[in-house]
């Protein structure tokens, strides 16, 4: 693309910015959604521009849509007689099955080859994360049911966004798809029973219908997505390339929905919902990598396990949450949490591919 397009939209963030800005402070809030969706939109076009930043451009993407959905949530609640959350689990089946089209039995291999690193990632994935949660609902004054949603997010598996993070940091790659693929098939028994014993004070947990949720939700399409690669691998090269394309798209549909629905709850406890998610992500990051460093491991696989350990798989507690009929209140940790440790992770990630393993 010419580059004068990129200078272009510079201008036209900043100009719609300082549009938003004026008009915020006169009280015109009318158009205010749509001036802060094309400052966003414009960002991260001129994102794309940038070999440092073009990594953020989908993340700033996210947040054009969530801007809509803040000023206008009518519109993304319904469609005629519609409701758009039902889209959100059938996206999910499907992103779940594009990770099982990418997945190979000699993937599970790795677990025979690498068990040391694979079985700390998973103890760390499934220990750090949900004690987090509970610790930050105590400093936190959180309704019952966001402080649940919390909790929701440290007791998921980690996701697909861990291993592409892995892939740009120079880490361990081969080991972070093996501890995403391990603590995924764990998590229809280990993620309800977490939220049984940790979230269970805040919200009704029902044990047995969640761990039934997980599996449709995630485990089944996962074993399709295999089994479709092993007898069909390279005959639908079509799909390998919309896969990706769908699952981003799905994931920021997911997110909009969610901001939507949870529109009025937002507005009230935001700013300190974005901190906790913070604090909570930036302390899986931490905790992964210096519980690896403790127990000697390679370089590289610490920098896996930090980001395996720090960053979840948000459309998955997306999905619980609506199954659980609380999308509006439970399902906003797992909103704001989603984009924000793809922000945090990019960050990381160039940030270890400049500095040399040791």
């Amino acid at each position: 693309m010419n580059r004068s397009i990129y200078k272009l939209s510079w201008f036209l963030a900043l100009a719609a910015l300082v549009a938003y800005i004026i008009i915020t402070v006169l009280q015109l809030h009318t158009a205010g959604g749509w001036l802060l969706m094309l400052c966003f939109a414009s960002l991260a076009l001129a994102f794309r521009g940038s070999a440092a930043l073009k990594g953020f451009s989908y993340t700033v993407m996210i947040f054009a849509a969530v801007s809509l959905a803040m000023y206008y949530p009518q519109h993304f609640i319904q469609v005629g007689g519609f409701k758009l959350s039902k889209l959100i689990v059938p996206l999910l089946q499907i992103i779940m099955f594009g990770m099982g089209t990418g997945l190979k039995w000699a993937d599970f291999e790795q677990v025979v080859k690498m068990p040391r690193s694979i079985g700390l990632g998973i103890v760390a994935q499934y220990t750090i994360m949900p004690l987090i949660a509970l610790c930050i609902t105590w400093m936190f004054d959180f309704p019952p049911e966001i402080a649940a949603g919390i909790i929701l997010v440290g007791s998921c598996p980690s996701g697909l966004a861990s291993n592409v993070m892995s892939y740009l940091a120079g880490a361990n790659l081969a080991l972070s798809v093996s501890i995403t693929v391990m603590v995924t098939l764990l998590s229809p028994v280990i993620t309800p029973l977490w939220m049984k014993m940790l979230a269970g004070q805040f919200v009704e947990v029902a044990l047995w219908q969640m761990m039934w949720d997980i599996i449709q939700i995630v485990i089944l399409p996962i074993i399709l997505g295999l089994l479709f690669n092993h007898f069909l691998h390279g005959r639908f090269k079509w799909l390998d390339d919309a896969m990706p394309l769908l699952s981003m798209a799905g994931i920021g549909l997911i997110i909009v929905v969610i901001t939507a629905s949870g529109r009025d709850s937002l507005l009230t406890v935001g700013p300190l919902l974005v901190l906790a998610t913070l604090l909570h992500n930036l302390s899986g990051y931490c905790l992964g990598y210096w519980g690896a460093r403790l127990f000697r491991l390679p370089e590289r696989d610490c920098r896996t396990i930090a980001l395996e350990v720090g960053m979840q798989n948000g459309g998955l507690a997306s999905g619980l949450a609506l199954k659980m009929g609380k999308l509006a209140t439970v399902g906003l940790a797992p909103a704001v949490f989603g984009p924000l440790m793809n922000i945090t992770g990019s960050a990381l990630a160039t940030w270890w591919k400049g500095k040399k393993i040791t």
